[in-house]
């Protein structure tokens, strides 16, 4: 894709060069050796680099060159089922800020795909099924009776009734049933 793109270029460059060099020149013709030397010479000149650097930048050739070009999907997914790319992945994955930002950014889409898992019978049945479990039901019920549970229940009704939100609902409450109690 990089070639289709440069040969373009090169061609423009070549044609100017051309047309300038038979004015210097006069009728000689210039070979094809000769040509390339001088469009490379060109090339490696800071404006020649510079030129590149902006066609390069352009935003359309951007992404025609990394959209359009299978060879970067196939190494992407080579890379990624490669032992070297599992390593990446894990040693990525301990640092709490990469995880952080990868699970931000497929947030909507994790939440996407499991209202779309709960509206599938076929997951709603297992889903139910494993919550229907013995075991799950006894290790629940354990959990809920446990002193570790219980106290940190306390500390979130503690929590509740101590915010100024909570407060206020409550006072709005007990107004309304005092209202009431009048009538």
């Amino acid at each position: 894709m990089f070639k289709k793109q440069i040969i373009p270029l090169l061609f423009v460059s070549f044609s100017i060069l051309a047309g300038c060099s038979t004015q210097a020149q006069g009728v000689e013709e210039m070979d094809y050796d000769q040509t390339k030397k001088m469009v490379v010479d060109i090339l490696k000149t800071d404006d020649g680099k510079k030129v590149l650097k902006e066609v390069l930048t352009e935003e359309p050739f951007k992404s025609e060159l990394v959209m359009d070009n299978t060879i970067v999907n196939e190494a992407i997914k080579t890379t990624l089922l490669s032992d070297k790319g599992k390593e990446f992945w894990k040693s990525a994955f301990k640092d709490p800020e990469f995880s952080k930002a990868f699970a931000d950014s497929m947030a909507e889409e994790n939440q996407a795909l499991l209202k779309n898992l709960l509206n599938d019978p076929e997951y709603r049945s297992k889903l139910i099924e494993i919550l229907h479990d013995p075991e799950l039901e006894k290790e629940l019920a354990d959990l809920l009776k446990s002193n570790e549970y219980r106290k940190h229940l306390k500390s979130v009704i503690s929590e509740t009734f101590e915010s100024p939100e909570y407060q206020a609902k409550i006072q709005d409450i007990l107004l309304k049933a005092a209202k009431e109690e009048k009538k």
